[in-house]
């Protein structure tokens, strides 16, 4: 997955306006524009379309957190140059203060089953013996129960 592609489903989830992505970013203390924000929005094929950097996705997940759950004292978390499937998803866990439990349960919601081992592997450190990469359909799947959770069809 890209990042433009988490961005615009996190924004669909929980129906972000433009300033409300703005104040996410500005919460990790990134400065953006409503014009970058948008063309990170597009589809890949627009002509306006820029690609959604790490940098700048970790700024929009860092902000997303202190949006969620308030500003921690003291100094920001550096905000990462490189990210993986693994951080995004233990970014959003954080945000979203989800619990194990929680998490299995949303993504039985999008039909995908994972066990409590499962998961415990995708949120340890990279050097762990135990660690466990996060795939595309994994975190895709995670996004997709959230949908369903935060923006059932009616």
């Amino acid at each position: 997955m890209t990042n433009n592609d988490i961005l615009r489903r996190i924004r669909y989830t929980f129906d972000f306006s433009d300033p409300k992505m703005v104040e996410i970013f500005s919460a990790a203390d990134f400065v953006t524009t409503r014009e970058d924000i948008h063309s990170w929005l597009l589809k890949d094929d627009d002509t306006a379309f820029k690609k959604c950097k790490d940098r700048e996705m970790a700024a929009f997940l860092n902000g997303f957190i202190n949006y969620r759950r308030g500003k921690k004292e003291g100094a920001q978390p550096e905000i990462e140059k490189r990210l993986n499937n693994n951080a995004i998803f233990m970014k959003l866990k954080i945000a979203l203060n989800l619990k194990a439990e929680d998490v299995i349960e949303i993504m039985a919601l999008a039909e995908f089953n994972i066990s409590k081992h499962e998961l415990s592997a995708l949120f340890r450190k990279a050097d762990h013996k135990h660690y466990r990469e996060c795939g595309d359909q994994v975190l895709r799947n995670f996004l997709v129960g959230l949908q369903l959770r935060h923006r059932p069809t009616t």
